[in-house]
């Protein structure tokens, strides 16, 4: 696979590009994200063995979303088929790819809990902190699993659509993300700012006025944001991946 460094400016592009996917069938793709988040959940309230079924099933999971969005952009009707393009032919590999999200989840939880002296746990610190803590202790958290996410973010998609071995897939994902990095802060940066910045903002101003306008207005929003990050997924794939025309 050959991973295409594209320019920062592609960060901004891919968001506003998942935005657009998401306005040609909003319904699907935030049934299919909101489905995947809340097997996620359900699954995680399952002690002790929830947390590692959703490393396995998470691969596939993502697969599926991507499947529903390319569904979306090529016009196609919803199938089965085409829902699940990819994981019936892969499915070993993608359990395996879980696995080692797995394992990598564990080492960032290990490396995590050296750095902050033992205070943090599967469900996160141990003990009551402040907003300014919590602010820090998330921000050190995904410095330590930026690696992790780098290696995973392209894996499922590599693995079921393109056939590469697990091992293979995480390299090539690692590798096409350190490629791109510019891009890719560009787009987290985008992310931050139209997911959090501005929505909080929103949130606060309408908390003034009624709290029940809040807590509707903070779930019209997740039910629009959500799917839109998780559409970038597939979105940048496409185009570090595959030029326009591409056959798949």
């Amino acid at each position: 696979m050959h991973a295409r460094r594209q320019p920062a400016s592609h960060g901004i592009l891919w968001l506003l590009a998942s935005f657009r996917l998401f306005r040609a069938n909003p319904p699907l793709l935030s049934a299919l994200t909101l489905g995947y988040l809340f097997l996620a959940f359900a699954a995680i309230a399952l002690p002790p063995i929830g947390p590692f079924l959703v490393s396995l099933a998470s691969p596939a999971m993502v697969v599926i979303v991507a499947n529903g969005c390319r569904a979306i952009e090529r016009g196609r009707g919803i199938s089965l088929i085409a829902m699940t393009h990819g994981l019936k032919s892969h499915r070993v590999a993608l359990v395996r790819l879980g696995g080692l999200l797995l394992l990598g989840s564990i080492v960032v939880l290990f490396v995590s809990t050296a750095i902050e002296g033992g205070q943090i746990s599967l469900v996160g610190p141990t003990r009551p902190i402040g907003d300014d803590e919590m602010v820090g202790f998330m921000a050190r958290y995904l410095l330590i699993a930026l690696p992790v996410i780098a290696a995973f973010w392209y894996a499922p998609l590599l693995t079921a659509w393109e056939g590469v071995p697990p091992m293979k897939s995480l390299f090539f994902s690692f590798v096409a993300c350190w490629r791109n990095w510019r891009a890719f802060a560009a787009y987290s940066l985008a992310v931050v700012v139209v997911a959090v910045v501005l929505p909080g903002l929103l949130l606060t101003l309408v908390a003034t006025v009624s709290r029940v306008l809040h807590d509707l207005l903070s779930v019209a929003l997740m039910m629009v944001i959500v799917p839109i990050i998780m559409a970038g997924v597939y979105i940048s794939y496409q185009d570090v991946f595959h030029r326009p025309g591409d056959v798949e």
